[in-house]
């Protein structure tokens, strides 16, 4: 493994006191040139790791490798409701498995939840496709508008962005602050367009800032008065309870966004999704839906033609598993232990190498998969091009925004989970490198 070595990087440090901005040219190149020959070492040594995506560890699914033990030959395999899981049928899932998700979710009552398959990306998309080509509950298809829009909250996760950029839907960012998306932005376009169809919202530690709504902005949400009767708020509740601290101090809770729409005298505009991805195996997990009963009807009739009903036997593996909600929880302090160690080293590494250099940011999340780095306008791109080279691959710049497009090309999403230790140190040892060589150039570009 490639580490800088203590001597050099104590007289970095030295010189480093000082902001680019205030350092003369001359220092700045001969920063620069020190940078780059320790850059040019580490391509030399022949590293590989990917740090492209918030996979969890071999050490967090090794955590549920008990889920494999639950059922056996002799085991009573019929749901509570007396169904035979190895059947046909239970298009809406077995109770039991309704219940557990409907409890991750916040407390959402069986009726209004649906248990599916794996994933609940899956399900997002089934839900635009179905709104796309049958419409939902008995308005216009989308395909025949002449116009159909997406808010966007940014930075966001890029596979929501892809699921509305594949059917043609235009998407348009929505800023976010420190609580959640701007809700003055948010209510303008709601209210005011009926080509507006819904929003993306990843509601606790969101992916990649790690933000979690206040309870104004959930409550906000739930008191929209769309201009589109078919208007829906996707909130893809995936970090629910994806807490890195034990302390209950330091664990978010938002309002449940099913009861609040319902206090607002909106209960069908909003469909919530979680999936246990995280929690159990990540391609075999379960996933689910929560939404008002009537949306539940209008969703099934489109269910009943594409599925004979989702893998009930897993459904009911993961429910002997895990037994409620607070085996659930218990788990999930299991894979805070690993994750949490992993985010503080990040965490720490870029404040020992970029604080008080005025050149990047970032999140300290209390959850969730991800860190959020801004640098320099105008940096990001060249900054995961670098690691590339040196053999660190990370998400892609600008994947974070809708099409790809950042504009301000700033924001990169770390992604501390899978690497072992020793790697995440290289990993981001070679992150702040490149942050550095390229606010160097950029700094050096601007004095011609």
């Amino acid at each position: 493994m490639i580490y800088f070595d203590i001597e050099h990087k104590k007289d970095y440090n030295l010189l480093t006191m000082k902001k680019y901005k205030e350092m003369t040219k001359e220092e700045l190149k001969k920063e620069y040139d020190s940078l780059n020959r320790r850059y040019r070492d580490v391509c030399k040594s022949g590293i590989h790791l990917d740090m492209s995506r918030g996979k969890p560890s071999i050490e967090q699914l090794d955590l549920s490798r008990g889920l494999l033990d639950t059922l056996y030959a002799d085991a009573d395999l019929n749901a509570e409701d007396g169904m035979d899981v190895r059947n046909y049928g239970g298009l809406l899932g077995i109770p039991e498995a309704r219940r557990l998700m409907g409890d991750i979710m916040g407390g959402v009552p069986v009726e209004k939840v649906i248990a599916c398959g794996n994933a609940s990306l899956n399900i997002m998309y089934d839900c635009v496709s179905r709104a796309y080509s049958h419409g939902i509950m008995g308005n216009t298809p989308w395909h025949e508008l002449k116009e159909v829009k997406f808010l966007c909250p940014v930075p966001g996760y890029d596979r929501h962005f892809k699921i509305t950029e594949y059917f043609g839907i235009e998407m348009i960012n929505i800023p976010m602050l420190e609580d959640g998306p701007d809700m003055d932005k948010v209510r303008e376009y709601v209210e005011k367009d009926p080509d507006v169809k819904g929003i993306w919202c990843v509601p606790k530690y969101s992916n990649p800032e790690g933000t979690v709504y206040s309870d104004d902005v959930v409550r906000q949400f739930a008191a929209l008065e769309p201009a589109a009767p078919d208007f829906r708020i996707f909130w893809d509740n995936a970090y629910c309870v994806h807490h890195l601290y034990e302390d209950s101090a330091l664990q978010a809770e938002i309002p449940d966004i099913i009861a609040e729409c319902e206090k607002a005298g909106h209960p069908d505009m909003v469909y919530e999704f979680c999936s246990t991805s995280k929690i159990s195996f990540a391609g075999s997990g379960l996933a689910a839906i929560a939404t008002s009963v009537a949306n539940i009807e209008d969703i099934r009739k489109g269910f009943s033609v594409q599925t004979i009903g989702y893998d009930k036997v897993n459904q009911l593996r993961h429910v002997h598993y895990f037994k409620d909600i607070e085996g659930v929880k218990k788990k999930m302090m299991e894979h805070a232990s690993i994750l949490r160690p992993k985010f503080e080293s990040v965490e720490n590494a870029l404040e020992e190498g970029l604080a008080g250099l005025d050149i990047g940011t970032w999140t300290k999340p209390k959850g969730g998969y991800f860190i959020s780095f801004y640098s320099m306008d105008g940096c990001a791109k060249e900054i995961v091009r670098k690691c590339a080279v040196a053999g660190v691959k990370l998400t892609g710049a600008g994947a974070t925004y809708p099409y790809g497009k950042d504009p301000r090309d700033r924001n990169i999403r770390i992604a501390p989970s899978f690497p072992t230790t020793d790697e995440l140190k290289q990993a981001t040892e070679l992150f702040v490198l490149c942050v550095k060589l390229v606010s160097l150039e950029k700094t050096l570009e601007s004095l011609g």
